[in-house]
């Protein structure tokens, strides 16, 4: 029997991709990864993530990586659950392989219908089922995890390249914050790789305007 896991990386920060993934194994495959300590990425180093990433691949039958662009996510004309699941059915439906159960990782309050969801858009017929937490339950879904996080990993790797500490992208990180503020002060606009729809945005830019405007009154005092 062949199994499948999906889950993203990259859901929530300010700046970079979101990065889908999914990987089938055959089920006797399994104990294979478990015994190469394959978990949730987040409860691995990223040294650690990176050498499962080469294993996990080598292990498995097939597997897709869909790479969402902060254009793309903020062009959606629906809720972060709804691309999720056109996102997931994509990147599902290319597998040439074609599991007989898939695990997902629900985004949605209500597990089941997330699942239901994705399976009404799949083209091939296959169990599905969907938990909270799947990650960290299901080897499948932690296998597809870490394919997912060390593909946005190298991502934000590169773009730091490009424009020095960017920090993880999480709103949440004082160094991404810093250099969202930094560049804006330093340009007058965001740069093209954040997501323009988050308000994270929006608060930072109102923040430095209203400092600005501090500044000039201050000035014009003086």
């Amino acid at each position: 029997m062949k199994v499948a896991g999906i889950d993203e990386a990259g859901r929530g920060p300010v700046i970079g991709p979101m990065v889908i993934a999914t990987a089938v194994f055959d089920e006797s495959k399994l104990p294979e990864l478990k015994a190469l300590g394959v978990r949730d990425s987040k409860r691995l180093s990223p040294k650690r993530r990176e050498k499962l990433f080469e294993e996990i691949v080598k292990l498995a039958d097939d597997y897709v990586i869909l790479i969402l662009s902060p254009e793309e996510i903020d062009s959606r004309g629906e809720t972060l659950n709804e691309l999720e699941v056109e996102k997931f059915s994509e990147a599902l439906n290319a597998l040439k392989v074609k599991p007989d159960v898939v695990y997902i990782d629900s985004a949605d309050v209500e597990e089941a219908r997330f699942g239901e969801r994705i399976k009404d858009r799949l083209g091939f017929d296959v169990k599905v089922v969907a938990e909270h937490k799947a990650d960290d339950k299901f080897l499948p879904v932690s296998a597809a995890s870490i394919l997912a996080k060390v593909t946005r990993d190298r991502a934000i790797e590169e773009l730091k390249k490009g424009y020095g500490e960017i920090g993880s992208g999480y709103p949440s990180d004082p160094r991404t914050r810093a250099f969202l503020e930094s560049y804006y002060k330093q340009h007058g606009e965001f740069p093209p790789i954040v997501r323009r729809s988050w308000k994270t945005l929006r608060k930072i830019e109102e923040k430095l305007k209203k400092e600005r405007r501090g500044q000039l009154t201050l000035e014009a005092f003086l």
